[in-house]
């Protein structure tokens, strides 16, 4: 097992990792860019040191950066957390180059599910269904108005080396087709150093479903169940839910083995979480696969019972899985809001000083977050600043509890979306369960 371990991340993922070192008995050390000199994952964890200035390019996304501080503090192992470098292949090689761990999944790995493409066909070879649309890059306008004609509209354009819900652009009709490509060409290369661009069939009313699995690299892979995220804004989650009410016994076994074949089929090592969307008949589609930790993991822990980031470290200091698929049983459910400092209405961050930060507590309540009265919300990095988690024994009774911890949470001086979210879970239509990847549209 490891004797120290770098967090190459910041906010209330880095807490997260910090404590579960903690737990496990490892030292931690943290990194941070001058904006974060006074965050709160700098005074938590055993050591500290300091990468390079606010913008990400310079600190969090600075390979040599961080590799340096590793090797500097004596960490035997990296824990990218999520984003900035977490499923970055190169980054992955040259920890193992350095003689440090990387806590995730084998290079190849990462590469083989961050390309979209790559991902679709490999999935769809091994006889796991994939949305309709393309296995090759789109090579120009009229390359997309022939896949339009075949596949029917509407349709989303994806960035093949995207993820985070960045890079989509959907297209009703074909005269917008050449306009699209070009605004997502740009994007795509801007936020991803690749141009590369797919087509996939866009249905208009689906549930985002995602399979939560670990796998140990001796072709031990098991699923802990499914996470319902159709509640989403700009195409990024914003409230996650455990169990999903779309999903029977049935259903979980089916989308669960497709999941592990496609995990096993790899030898997959680490933690990770392979994506579906899900019709209104019960079918579901290969949307693409995530090889990190996910941000919405707290409402798997709370159904199941498991330390998914404590199984994680395990795993990568050569431990084979403690758990086995018989031993996943989900029990109650468990909700998460995440809190953005952003205005409700708009959705446009919000910058500046809190001036009271209060969170919630009671039973079965969790705050992962990393603000505190004074903190100063920065414009350099996302505009999440907690997570808010409940348990219950069913989904009535965890959004109650939900509604009354929003209730509690104060975070004075910066909007946050926390009205929004009272909103969105009082509404008839939320707790009678009718949701879809376009619910939260007659919101905002």
């Amino acid at each position: 097992m490891f004797s120290k371990v770098l967090v190459a991340n910041r906010g209330e993922i880095a807490i997260r990792i910090i404590r579960a070192l903690k737990e496990l008995g490892i030292k931690s050390v943290a990194v941070y860019s001058t904006a974060d000199k006074n965050a709160l994952h700098t005074q938590l964890a055993d050591e500290k040191i300091c990468i390079g200035s606010a913008q990400s390019k310079n600190s969090y996304l600075n390979a040599p950066a961080i590799i340096s501080a590793a090797q500097i503090k004596g960490a035997d192992a990296i824990h990218p957390g999520y984003g900035f470098l977490s499923e970055d292949p190169g980054f992955a090689e040259v920890c193992e180059e350095a003689g440090i761990k990387f806590i995730g999944p084998k290079p190849e790995d990462i590469e083989l599910m961050g390309n979209k493409l790559k991902a679709r066909e490999y999935v769809d070879k091994i006889g796991i269904q994939v949305l309709p649309g393309t296995f090759q890059e789109i090579e120009d306008e009229q390359h997309a108005i022939r896949i339009a004609k075949d596949i029917g509209l509407p349709l989303v354009i994806k960035a093949a080396e995207g993820g985070g819900g960045r890079g989509i652009k959907i297209i009703y009709a074909e005269d917008q087709i050449p306009n699209i490509i070009k605004i997502a060409r740009a994007e795509a290369k801007m936020a991803f150093g690749s141009a590369s661009l797919y087509i996939e069939k866009y249905f208009e009313k689906v549930r985002h479903i995602e399979i939560q699995i670990i796998g140990d690299g001796n072709g031990n892979v098991i699923a802990l169940g499914e996470r319902e995220c159709s509640i989403q804004r700009r195409h990024q989650k914003f409230i996650e839910e455990s169990p999903s009410i779309a999903v029977d016994d049935k259903l979980r076994n089916r989308i669960n083995d497709a999941a592990v074949k496609i995990t096993r089929h790899i030898n997959y090592r680490g933690v990770g979480t392979v994506e579906f969307l899900l019709d209104e008949k019960g079918r579901f589609y290969f949307m693409e696969m995530n090889t990190r930790l996910q941000v919405e993991h707290p409402v798997t822990e709370f159904v199941t019972g498991i330390d998914i980031v404590a199984e994680q470290i395990n795993i990568a200091g050569g431990q084979r899985m403690s758990l086995s698929q018989k031993d996943i049983k989900l029990r109650g459910h468990a909700i998460e809001c995440r809190i953005n400092a952003e205005d409700p209405e708009t959705l446009v961050p919000s910058t500046g000083t809190i001036r009271a930060y209060v969170p919630p507590g009671g039973p079965w309540v969790r705050v992962d977050g990393f603000a505190y009265s004074g903190y100063e919300v920065s414009p350099y990095y996302d505009s999440l600043i907690a997570k808010l988690i409940v348990w219950a024994e069913d989904r009535d009774s965890a959004i109650r509890r939900m509604l009354r911890a929003l209730d509690e949470f104060i975070i004075d001086g910066i909007k946050t979306n926390i009205p929004l979210h009272k909103k969105i879970l009082s509404s008839k239509e939320f707790l009678l369960g009718n949701i879809s990847t376009r619910f939260i549209d007659k919101f905002v």
